[in-house]
């Protein structure tokens, strides 16, 4: 097996180095991501200049762009392989719910998404880490499995490990997605030359983290590990938004 790593915490975070080590020894790897942090990027690419790739180690390449660009170049050859999957992280901090709208991380995976394997994305959710080697045992548990996961193509796990040693774990449950309140209003600032400037607030709080919600499963101990499909036609009201243009000719 071969996989790309990637990450948006950037290139040299803690997190995607704990990654390279939980998977160097179990397939053929490469690292492609982003020179700096780029959480927050959702699935931007960057189409208004030529990127840079630097390899600042053997098949571990720092790129001048986002998530979604540094897995397309590894995808096409920059990396030196020809990958089976991504896993992408180990994230610091959570990316529940809401969160896959804009997560790098999530992104990162989604870019792998026609590859031969299912894509992964791993999140620690306490920025802290101070339990890395968790998440680094549950990234070993899904390589090692991989090929036998039943999922369709074009689909990526979204992983979530709890802020705990691997003994106090409550076990692994599939979710589906929670979701968070609206975020706060923005934050005003003056800038030291007098301009107007604004911080993005931080996430919203929890608005559903009921039984069976990512949420509920961390909150409770659980790994959580939610199928995501990039598919974002809500198929269900199809029929009726149909029948509703029948009736209201433009």
């Amino acid at each position: 097996m071969k996989i790309l790593i990637s990450n948006d915490d950037g290139v040299n975070a803690p997190g995607i180095k704990a990654l390279h080590q939980a998977l160097e020894g179990m397939a053929e790897v490469a690292v492609c991501a982003p020179d700096r942090d780029h959480s927050g990027a959702s699935n931007s690419l960057t189409l208004t200049r030529p990127l840079m790739a630097t390899e600042i180690q053997d098949r571990w390449f720092s790129v001048d762009g986002t998530p979604a660009d540094s897995v397309y170049l590894g995808m096409n050859g920059i990396a030196g392989i020809e990958p089976d999957c991504v896993f992408s992280g180990i994230n610091s901090g959570a990316n529940l719910g809401d969160d896959v709208l804009y997560s790098g991380t999530v992104a990162a995976a989604l870019e792998g998404r026609s590859l031969s394997l299912p894509a992964v994305a791993i999140s620690y959710v306490d920025r802290n880490l101070h339990h890395l080697d968790t998440a680094k045992r549950v990234a070993q548990m899904l390589a090692e499995r991989l090929s036998d996961i039943p999922m369709p193509p074009y689909t990526v796990l979204n992983v979530n490990v709890p802020d705990l040693p691997w003994n106090q774990l409550s076990g692994v449950k599939v979710t589906r997605l929670g979701h968070r309140q609206r975020a706060a209003k923005p934050e005003k600032i003056i800038d030291p030359r007098g301009k107007t400037r604004y911080w993005v607030s931080a996430v919203g709080s929890v608005a559903d983290d009921s039984d069976g919600t990512d949420f509920d499963a961390i909150k409770k101990g659980f790994v959580s590990i939610t199928p995501v499909h990039f598919d974002m036609c809500e198929h269900s009201v199809r029929e009726e938004l149909s029948q509703w243009l029948d009736k209201n000719k433009f």
